[in-house]
């Protein structure tokens, strides 16, 4: 199979991952007769040192004709860089919310696995990360309080700001059959979460779920308020297989996930249209504080092409090939400063990326 790739190295440490991910994909094109074809584009800070704003029309055109993107990561030092002295239109993250509407990315996928040898990094009590989890938190991405209408006014001397949360049943209902569709493929559960006792958005979405779940009888779907989501996910993580959600709640939940691992580096993420195309990328941030060093993890990054082989391509084998590959890295003592522990060894990106490579 011929894999049309876009790759945006992005900021940071972005690069530095992105080339770790690359040398992987390639490992797997060789190893399973396929042809992997990149063409980077610019996004971010890097694209504004170079064309003066975040992201272009013509990077846009490029990711749109490709079968996958691959993201490393955008932005830079908020109180340092210049690119934080623009208006917020024309800052790095800008970029993603315009590339994100443009490629109609409205489902976002973060799995939130806790690996069992680095089991003693999660923060939670051993009685409760000794049951382990692997959890995948589903967020609506391009709807509700992100996007609806917002203006900050004065009245009678008082400044007063307006954010407008809207979401239409159809919005609602796309991004429930694919959390369905993932959940049949997973442990056939999954648990939606609004706030259905305050909020009308939260009342319709469930409404619309429920609606869904009927042509789904083989899923057990549950309901639950997102402030009990927040408490549960503490308390008993493991209870969780796919988590369904609206946008801010989806980006509350799923950074609370991330560190209830306890290793954010290892965490991948997906952001899909309604075909097979998808954005993929890690879900940290830039680290530019090390960028340059070799001292940042590609694994999140690694495991981002993972899952864009298993959902834009169908190549499960090939995914489960890299999966084993990290399992057996970490297996083998190798460590990364950010999940490094007593008696394994520290490597650093491109030997991390290395030894994944020789691993498939």
């Amino acid at each position: 199979m011929r894999l049309n790739i876009v790759c945006i190295p992005g900021d940071g440490i972005g690069p530095e991952i992105v080339s770790e991910a690359k040398k992987v994909l390639n490992r797997v094109a060789e190893k399973f007769g396929h042809e992997m074809v990149f063409t980077d584009i610019l996004m971010g800070g890097a694209s504004i040192d170079v064309h003066g704003v975040p992201l272009t029309d013509e990077a846009i055109a490029t990711a749109k004709a490709a079968d996958a993107v691959l993201m490393g990561s955008i932005g830079g030092d908020t109180n340092t860089s210049p690119w934080y002295q623009l208006p917020p239109e024309k800052r790095p993250e800008a970029g993603l919310l315009k590339i994100r509407k443009a490629l109609n990315l409205f489902a976002n996928l973060r799995p939130a696995v806790l690996y069992e040898e680095l089991a003693a990094a999660c923060p939670l009590k051993e009685e409760i990360s000794a049951a382990g989890f692997d959890i995948l938190i589903m967020r609506e991405l391009t709807g509700g309080l992100y996007f609806g209408e917002r203006k900050t006014v004065e009245e009678n001397g008082v400044r007063k700001a307006i954010d407008t949360l809207t979401y239409d049943e159809n919005e609602i209902r796309r991004i429930a059959i694919k959390g369905f569709d993932i959940a049949r493929k997973r442990k056939k559960k999954l648990t939606s979460v609004d706030k259905a006792n305050v909020l009308d958005s939260s009342r319709l979405w469930r409404a619309v779920v429920n609606e869904v779940a009927k042509e789904y009888p083989d899923v057990k779907v549950e309901h639950m308020l997102v402030d009990n989501c927040a408490m549960q996910l503490v308390k008993d993580p493991a209870q969780f297989d796919v988590v369904l959600t609206e946008n801010m709640f989806g980006d509350i939940l799923s950074d609370e996930a991330s560190m209830v691992t306890g290793s954010i580096g290892m965490l991948a993420s997906a952001s899909l249209n309604d075909t097979k195309f998808g954005l993929y990328e890690p879900s940290h941030g830039s680290a530019p504080d090390i960028a340059g060093k070799d001292l940042a993890n590609p694994i999140a990054t690694i495991l981002s092409a993972s899952m864009m082989l298993r959902y834009s391509f169908d190549l499960d084998q090939e995914a489960d090939a890299i999966d084993a590959a990290v399992k057996k890295v970490l297996q083998d003592g190798y460590r990364t400063g950010d999940i490094m522990s007593e008696g394994c060894k520290k490597v650093g990106c491109k030997e991390m990326g290395g030894l994944i490579t020789e691993r498939i």
